[in-house]
């Protein structure tokens, strides 16, 4: 299982990092990206109750017209008000659907859940490749924020979890984790702003930096708030296969699951990044 996980990730990392990283268009990354989020889409679909067909026939045109908007429109921004009203959205969402648990989910209307997973997918993609034109340093910044959030989260619970977050739904998770994610993110965007002004250049156009324009009063509100929501984003995951009755989202990525399962935490967090930025005036 290992050498699947690491031979999936290295064939990703290869896929992905030659786009992250290509100057000036951003289109190269959505190209990538995009088939990504129209397998998401097609997880999502089976997950809300959508036959084999049903949800293929309708993730791949999804796909399309969603990359067909994004090509007619330039690839325009959204208002900063769009994401914050993103955000609110999940901030909301996330509470009731969490506290309402598992049973409650499934007696949603199928459509409901099915345009909820969709929109989701959509907005995440879009504010992707918007923090890619912004730079690549902040759209690593973002990756790196979930990333060091669960990780420290893990091994953080494992160490010292005695208090369960969400036991039906993630037995797994613990409140002292989710503290440690939490300090594990602020020591990261603490590090990386004091790299960029000792270094400058592309480490001072980052995502940390941008949100330190305004001072530590003003960015660690928002990282608590960002490593909140990609706890949450892993939980409603979780929720959402109990529901289903099924361990991965799919078997598209050997060891890995499916890719839901890999983005999770990054569909609500995202969004609200750019609303961070917006609110900080950190946006270029």
């Amino acid at each position: 299982m290992l050498r699947l996980r690491v031979i999936t990730a290295v064939v990703l990392l290869a896929l992905l990092l030659p786009p992250l990283f290509h100057p000036g268009s951003s289109a190269p990354f959505a190209a990538v990206t995009l088939p990504l989020m129209g397998a998401a889409a097609w997880e999502w679909g089976r997950l809300a109750g959508l036959g084999e067909a049903a949800a293929r026939w309708t993730a791949v045109p999804g796909a399309l017209v969603l990359g067909g908007l994004w090509w007619l429109t330039g690839g325009a921004p959204l208002p900063g008000w769009a994401w914050t009203a993103a955000t609110v959205a999940w901030g909301v969402g996330l509470v009731v659907v969490l506290r309402t648990g598992i049973e409650a989910w499934g007696r949603w209307p199928r459509g409901l859940r099915l345009g909820v997973g969709w929109l989701a997918l959509a907005l995440a993609w879009w504010a992707l490749i918007t923090l890619h034109a912004l730079g690549a340093g902040v759209l690593l910044g973002a990756l790196l924020l979930v990333w060091a959030a669960d990780i420290a989260a893990y091994f953080g619970g494992r160490a010292w979890g005695r208090r369960k977050l969400a036991p039906r739904i993630s037995p797994g998770k613990s409140w002292e984790g989710a503290l440690c994610g939490g300090l594990a993110v602020l020591a990261l965007a603490a590090g990386w702003v004091a790299l960029g002004r000792a270094l400058g250049g592309w480490w001072a156009q980052g995502l940390f930096p941008r949100l330190w324009a305004g001072g530590a009063w003003a960015a660690v509100p928002w990282l608590v708030l960002l490593t909140g929501l990609s706890v949450a984003g892993d939980l409603f995951e979780s929720l959402v296969k109990r529901s289903a009755g099924v361990k991965d989202s799919s078997g598209l990525l050997p060891g890995h699951g499916g890719v839901l399962d890999r983005i999770d935490a990054l569909l609500p967090v995202l969004p609200a990044v750019l609303a961070a930025l917006a609110w900080q005036g950190g946006r270029a």
